[in-house]
């Protein structure tokens, strides 16, 4: 029974049967006959036939939703049965979007490649939305949960932003007392700059919106991040995009008693999206451990 609930759910997880069967190495006749063995067994549609696309009936979601927990626990029992897991090894083709690639993840890949060397890595920064699937992608960071529903995310951080400028540009310009006052400086745009830019601040009880602008806008904060320590302007960046220059000097925070934000009531949230929740490459899971890991003191420092 567990073994048809598993090829069960990687059918549901690849969308076809096809999929499903290159994806476990079978024969698609092996996976529909396992399928219609299952129904027959259960004595419930698990499928509705009618359709083109592959959709569960009610009595189907039901079973998959419960049968799942199932698994896992089977797969647990069996995992601590294994006195030493066998090191993750092979190719892991990930995507990470280019400002948290650049600031925080690749300063930290020669650790991973470390704890792991059988591990043949391949990193993509781009800020482009990846198909996991035509891509061949193991694993995509992202902002954002994935709206696919075949994929799975574990969340890795809660966005927290700053309010930063250089020593130099507060020595020139002045520094903002009140958010009021960053209508009167440059401040440098996340996004695209022909659209109308606000950032919201909240200090206990009070509230204020303020519009704000800029020479230079980008969808990326890397360019953003040097011309604010060249001493361009104001910026509103992810804290694990500032805090090396908070440290160095090179960026001043700037409203420090205000909780400032691109958005009123809404916070970007960093997930890693993956195929194939049960049926992880051991490297797979390793990544996604390593960077759990690796970002919790990040995470402790956002609450």
């Amino acid at each position: 029974m567990l073994d048809r609930i598993r090829i069960l759910a990687q059918v549901v997880e690849s969308g076809s049967f096809s999929r499903a069967a290159r994806a476990l190495n079978l024969a698609p006749s092996s996976v529909t006959r396992t399928i219609d063995t299952l129904e027959q067994q259960l004595g419930v549609p698990l499928f509705k036939r009618s359709t083109r696309q592959l959709v569960l009936t009610e009595q189907g979601e039901y079973f998959l939703a419960r049968s799942v927990r199932l698994l896992e626990e089977a797969d647990q029992l069996v995992q601590s049965l294994q006195p030493l897991p066998e090191a993750p090894r092979g190719p892991l083709r990930v995507s990470v979007f280019e400002s948290f690639g650049a600031a925080w993840l690749a300063p930290r890949l020669p650790a991973f490649l470390a704890r792991y060397p059988g591990v043949r890595l391949e990193i993509e920064l781009d800020n482009r939305l990846v198909d996991l699937d035509a891509e061949n992608v193991d694993v995509a960071v992202r902002i954002g949960r994935p709206a696919d529903s075949g994929l799975h995310a574990r969340k890795l951080l809660t966005n927290r932003t700053l309010l930063v400028a250089s020593p130099g540009y507060l020595a020139q310009q002045g520094e903002p007392a009140h958010p009021d006052e960053l209508a009167a400086h440059n401040c440098l745009i996340r996004g695209q700059g022909r659209q109308r830019q606000h950032w919201h601040f909240r200090r206990g009880t009070e509230r204020r919106k303020v519009a704000v602008q800029g020479n230079l806008a980008s969808v990326g904060g890397t360019p953003l991040l040097c011309a604010a320590q060249a001493g361009c302007g104001l910026l509103l960046l992810s804290s694990w995009m500032v805090q090396q220059g908070l440290d160095d000097g090179s960026l001043q925070s700037v409203l420090p008693d205000w909780q400032a934000s691109p958005y009123e009531d809404r916070h970007d949230e960093i997930y890693a999206v993956f195929r194939g929740g049960r049926f992880l490459k051991p490297q797979t899971r390793a990544f996604i451990d390593f960077l759990i890991e690796a970002i919790a003191p990040l995470q402790e420092e956002t609450r």
